[in-house]
């Protein structure tokens, strides 16, 4: 009997079944399909498909050291019980944080809901079409708080946002700035600590040089390109910074804004007084303070930078018969195209919390935003007024919701904690104090109360919040923001839920079928994984609170690094990195200062393979590297004859290797060792792109292989949901001389002895999902996830060997196997008329998103099944997909009036009067028996994408809009 088969039988309770074992609830397959699953790939066993699978020499020698898996009910009883170790304090620490009050029909219709947390990227506009609308809101959000004219569709946090404007502002200097090589940038010294730390990260490869100050006293020179301002400041001070940035217009100077976004329903926007670029965060519309994240940072610019922006922007075209589709526009994975001449590495978006946040607008509305807006400076107004009263001094001459205390500190801290109420104390004699939409007027009682008590006086009593503003006239705001129909429409539950289950239809998620994504690994995403994200006492934790507050966040977190250091064979970790090209930075910067620490930081030459992820040559370049190129040989392995002459030729200057491992060709190279030993000989560290870590846990790891730091998408392989597009998380895991340089933060010690400046905002990144992961590591066990890869590997081969003979893999092992993924060649059937698209739109009809189309090689699908699929859903995938090739070898160049062609086909095409295609409705729509059970519309027809590049629209209009662009 193979290992795999003792999953199921030896853990046995008289002659029962443990059903309560985790890893029979996450693995699909089951031990009676293995016969025949066997049969199909021609092995034995499961074992001898992954010694032909897996080179020998990297194979592991032992388990994974990992503790005994829980069961889903041990494991919500432990969760339980280390929430209550975190104290839930009222916080009013501030820095860019804020409580907020998450409404419940949200919660409940969208953080958690399957058909929103499980669905993939939107790359398939016609099976994405709510998330995408869901999207457009956002942007529409965006773009009218701020008073911009575009506005992308989430960053991952803040101070990155704010990084990104620096970057982008930095590559759109005039041509006479880059002749002249101008690389000053100013940063307002009332810019929150966390993002100064992480612009210095970002700044230093590309010599960009910071100069940090006032700005009502600075004065521009010639050698300046930009700035960056924070409003309100850090400690709540709203300036006016119209004369600022009417002089930085003056010098041909770009100017960013790092705003609050509930404070622009009642300040001037940005953009009404010239600002290029704003950025922040939308944490405060409705989203958990999650101890750091996730949370959805916003970045809006000019029309004129449309082509720099980072991330993505949702747009709107027109599908085939003329009729308003939204989809993905222009720069959407731009560093896949551009790769090295990229301007930003990022790929993702936070799509789940954007579409929360916007969803927080659409159910407050105009009106409900500016009474939060106005009930939150109300009180401010009120507590100052009262500590006035008390003889206090506050020190904002203008503020919003943060005020500044002139106090004792250490007078008021103990009294404050003994309350379990949080301050930000800036020093020793000055207190900021950050309200928000949860602060009552019992809370605003508290605070008086304790700081009475720190001067020994009677407390003020409050009886109700002061109506009057402190805010200076020209100051307010006097436009207004988000008037389209969907934000005045949706204002009751009844209402807003209808609208959210509308928009739910139209996208196709994990929870109707198999979405086959190679490089993306959507598995399950599990119940009980999921449940702590909703509770208290996980999601209302400040990430700048005292250590001591989060002891249960602290025992995961180290928990979750020490299960990772396992996992991966390496001997440190850093949770901070909120996405996976984000990791790919951190890796890489981590590497950088190794060098510099034993004085070579001359080199600088990353070695990149031609298959590699468009992020790793963008990455590298973000990390002051040069990307040198290396070739593929005909097999899609890497031609080591290649990297040795490269190696050897840069020797001198060889700074790292990036490889993904598997290959992205879905390959378990056997030559990678004699790959990394070239590396080292020469001089370099190597880095290993994570996203194929599903194919390695248990099995085999990065150390065994000799990289020196991965990254891992969590959101991948430890089960992370994709959200639409994000939550992603893309921790880094290092060798023993790596980890003194792993990142920190300035507010609260993280990283190593010789800690890099940060790569995220919050110290430990996006904890609050970092839950997710742990539980998964918890209920699977060492067998758990080894059986997990091992049917990975072997569902992908299953699959393989059911499409041999009508689909071509294009590169398999030396031995024919496919790793836990496989690449299928759809180029031939251009002889048909039939390209790789035209597939994956007819795979819409059969109710399945389509595979990766043309990653890593154009006119290619990549197929990846994962470990949570059941034979029958593996069944129904290959029988499309033989269904698909018989329609293929009917079609022919000549006659392009077909299925394929056409797909996908909508409930209006198959319900109208007139049907004028040379095929039937039945096979239009339900070409195989088993769509009857389950079909799945799309919500319109194939989107032209062109049309809406040319035509870009990226905010909520009246239709007519559309029809006359």
């Amino acid at each position: 009997m193979s290992n795999f088969a003792h999953l199921y039988f030896r853990l046995k309770l008289l002659e029962f079944m443990r059903t309560d074992l985790f890893a029979l609830r996450h693995i699909g397959i089951r031990e009676e399909d293995l016969p025949q699953m066997l049969r199909t790939i021609n092995v034995n066993s499961v074992d001898q498909l992954i010694n032909e699978t897996i080179p020998d020499d990297i194979r592991l020698a032992k388990p994974l050291a990992l503790e005994t898996p829980m069961s889903e009910h041990e494991y919500l009883s432990h969760i339980q019980v280390l929430s209550e170790k975190n104290k839930v304090f009222k916080s009013y620490i501030g820095l860019g944080y804020h409580e907020s009050i998450t409404p419940s029909v949200i919660k409940r219709n969208i953080l958690e809901n399957a058909g929103w947390y499980t669905a993939y990227t939107p790359y398939q506009a016609e099976i994405a079409q709510g998330r995408l609308e869901a999207l457009l809101n956002f942007q529409t959000v965006i773009a009218e708080l701020t008073g911009m004219e575009l506005a992308n569709a989430s960053l991952l946090d803040e101070s990155t946002a704010a990084a990104e404007a620096m970057t982008m502002l930095f590559d759109v200097r005039s041509r006479d700035q880059k002749k002249n090589n101008v690389l000053k940038f100013f940063v307002s010294e009332d810019i929150l600590p966390q993002t100064l730390s992480l612009l210095k990260t970002r700044s230093t490869p590309l010599e960009i040089e910071l100069i940090v100050g006032n700005h009502e006293s600075f004065e521009f020179g010639d050698d300046y390109f930009g700035a960056l301002l924070q409003y309100p400041g850090k400690h709540g001070q709203v300036h006016d910074y119209a004369p600022f940035v009417a002089k930085a217009v003056e010098k041909n100077i770009k100017v960013a804004v790092a705003a609050d976004i509930l404070s622009l329903a009642l300040l001037t926007p940005p953009g009404e007084f010239g600002a290029d670029v704003v950025v922040g965060t939308t944490q405060r519309f409705g989203i958990p303070l999650g101890y750091g994240g996730p949370h959805a940072a916003f970045f809006a610019t000019k029309e004129e930078y449309k082509r720099s922006i980072p991330g993505r922007i949702i747009g709107v075209t027109k599908d085939t018969d003329g009729k308003p589709a939204l989809r993905m526009a222009l720069q959407t994975r731009e560093q896949h195209i551009k790769r090295d001449k990229a301007t930003s590495n990022i790929c993702t978006a936070q799509v789940l919390l954007a579409v929360m946040a916007g969803m927080y607008a659409v159910y407050h509305g105009p009106k409900g935003l500016k009474y939060i807006a106005n009930k939150v400076h109300s009180t401010a107004v009120t507590l100052v007024d009262s500590l006035e009263k008390l003889g206090l001094y506050q020190t904002n001459t203008s503020y919003f919701d943060t005020i500044s205390i002139k106090a004792d500190s250490s007078k008021v801290r103990p009294i404050a904690e003994k309350h379990e109420v949080n301050f930000l104390y800036v020093d020793a004699e000055t207190i900021s104090i950050a309200l928000n939409e949860a602060t009552s007027l019992k809370d605003l009682q508290l605070i008086v109360n304790i700081f009475a008590e720190a001067i020994g006086k009677k407390p003020i009593l409050i009886n109700g919040l002061l109506p009057q503003s402190l805010l200076e006239n020209k100051l307010v705001r006097t436009s207004t923001f988000l008037e389209n129909s969907v934000f005045n429409s949706y204002h009751s539950e009844t209402e807003l839920m209808r609208y959210i289950k509308k928009l739910e239809r139209k996208d196709l998620a994990l929870n109707h079928s198999m979405i086959s994504l190679g490089s993306c690994t959507m598995k399950l995403n599990a119940a009980s994984e999921m449940l702590p994200l909703s509770m208290a006492r996980w999601g209302n934790i400040h990430p700048f609170v005292p250590i001591d507050q989060a002891e249960g966040y602290q025992i995961i977190l180290k928990e979750l690094e020490k299960d990772l250091n396992i996992i991966t064979g390496f001997s440190g970790t850093s949770l901070q990195p909120n996405s996976g090209a984000q990791g790919e930075f951190a890796g890489l910067m981590v590497i950088r200062a190794y060098h510099e620490s034993r004085g070579e930081g001359h080199r600088n030459i990353c070695l990149i393979p031609a298959s590699a992820h468009g992020t790793n040559p963008a990455s590298a370049v973000m990390a002051g590297m040069k990307v040198v190129v290396t070739k593929t040989d005909d097999n899609g392995n890497i031609d080591v004859a290649d990297l040795a002459e490269k190696a050897e030729l840069y020797k001198d200057n060889l700074s790292a290797l990036m490889v993904t491992y598997p290959s992205t060709h879905g390959v378990f190279e056997s030559s990678i060792k004699e790959i990394t030993k070239l590396i080292h000989d020469n001089g370099g560290q190597v880095y290993m792109d994570g996203a194929n870590m599903n194919a390695q846990v248990g099995l085999t790891n990065p150390a065994t292989i000799g990289a020196d730091v991965c990254h891992l998408n969590l959101h991948k392989t430890f089960a992370i949901p994709h959200g639409g597009g994000g939550p992603g998380v893309g921790p880094i895991c290092v060798a023993e001389q790596l980890v003194p340089f792993l990142p920190g933060n300035p507010v609260i010690k993280t990283g190593g002895d010789k800690a890099i400046t940060a790569i995220s905002a919050a110290p430990w990144g996006s904890s609050l999902v970092c839950l997710i992961s742990y539980g998964y590591i918890k209920m699977l066990g060492e067998n758990g996830l080894t059986q997990s890869t091992k049917t990975a590997i072997l569902n992908a081969n299953y699959i393989k060997n059911k499409l041999s003979g009508k689909f071509d893999v294009l590169y398999t092992g030396e031995r024919g196997r496919a790793a836990h993924e496989m690449i299928i060649d759809c180029r031939p059937f251009k002889e048909n008329g039939i390209e790789v698209t035209d597939i994956a739109k007819r795979l819409m009809d059969y109710g399945f998103h389509a595979p990766t189309v043309s990653f890593p090689v154009a006119g290619t699908l990549m197929i990846e099944p994962t470990e949570s699929e059941s034979l029958a859903e593996l069944d129904r995938f290959c029988s499309a997909m033989l269904s698909i090739r018989e329609e293929i070898d009917a079609a022919s160049v000549e006659d392009n009036n077909n299925a394929l062609k056409n797909a996908p086909h909508t409930l209006e095409m198959i319900t109208t009067d007139k049907w004028e295609f040379p095929y039937s409705r039945q096979q239009a729509a339900f070409p195989l028996p088993y769509i009857l059970e389950n079909k799945f519309w799309p919500s319109v027809r194939r989107v032209d994408d062109t049309y809406g590049d040319r035509n870009l629209i990226c905010t909520c209009a009246p239709i007519e809009a559309y029809v006359e662009a």
